[in-house]
């Protein structure tokens, strides 16, 4: 690991005081939750169709048995516990220096570890509704669920987690306040992302300073940053 670069962030960190964090799976993966993309031999023993066809919306309406299937199996972690990049940001914020976090995450590690102010793009599987009433389910109460196929609400309806699926849009009001403390930020630090997904990725042109970090196993991908950590984001946040 560069320790000059290493060195450059730690000094934007301790000035920091409009730090925003935007993160990405290999946040998650810190904790022991897979990247839903990855396909191994179980995955293609079990599903005829790739993951993005899978979680995309036309997909959710036409084979809900299916969709469920690889919702429980592939994207509930309910005993994750929040890593050293979770409980570092919530410290951070409680120290003045971060403004907000923005994750492309839906496992509510953030919230857990004690952040207040996050922003998550594609939402939360801690949230769930009633298509039909709708009536708020917890997780938990998901779970309950778990190999009985479609879950339904007591009305009858389906039980839809609040995840963003592919053709569905984002949350207009979570990207409004994402790019209202992006805009704001001294020090925009990107990890545990390669900055594929769109529109979400789009988020970080709005960001208005010179203090652009990028800490990412596989580096910065597509992002011109004025620093870049070729790293775990984990291992990159304890030392700061």
């Amino acid at each position: 690991m560069d320790e000059q670069k290493l060195k450059k962030l730690q000094g934007w960190v301790e000035e920091a005081r409009r730090m925003v964090f935007f993160g990405g799976a290999g946040v998650s993966t810190e904790s022991g939750i897979p990247d839903f993309r990855g396909e191994d031999g179980l995955y293609r023993q079990r599903y005829a169709y790739p993951p993005e066809t899978i979680i995309s919306h036309s997909f959710y309406v036409h084979h809900p048995e299916i969709f469920f299937d690889f919702y429980r199996n592939r994207m509930l972690y309910p005993n994750a516990k929040p890593n050293i990049v979770h409980r570092k940001l919530a410290q951070w914020e409680k120290e003045g220096k971060l403004l907000a976090v923005v994750t492309q995450n839906i496992d509510g590690l953030h919230q857990q570890a004690g952040s207040k102010r996050v922003y998550e793009l594609h939402g939360s599987v801690h949230r769930n509704t009633c298509q039909h009433c709708g009536k708020h389910y917890s997780l938990q109460e998901m779970l309950q669920w778990k190999g009985k196929g479609v879950p339904r609400c007591s009305c009858g309806g389906v039980i839809k987690p609040d995840v963003v699926l592919y053709e569905e849009p984002l949350d207009e009001d979570v990207m409004a306040r994402a790019l209202h403390y992006i805009r704001q930020a001294d020090v925009l630090l990107i990890g545990g992302t390669s900055l594929v997904v769109y529109p979400a990725a789009g988020l970080i042109t709005y960001y208005r300073g010179h203090k652009l970090a990028v800490v990412n196993k596989g580096g910065a991908g597509p992002v011109e940053a004025a620093v870049t950590v070729d790293g775990p984001i984990g291992q990159v946040l304890e030392q700061l």
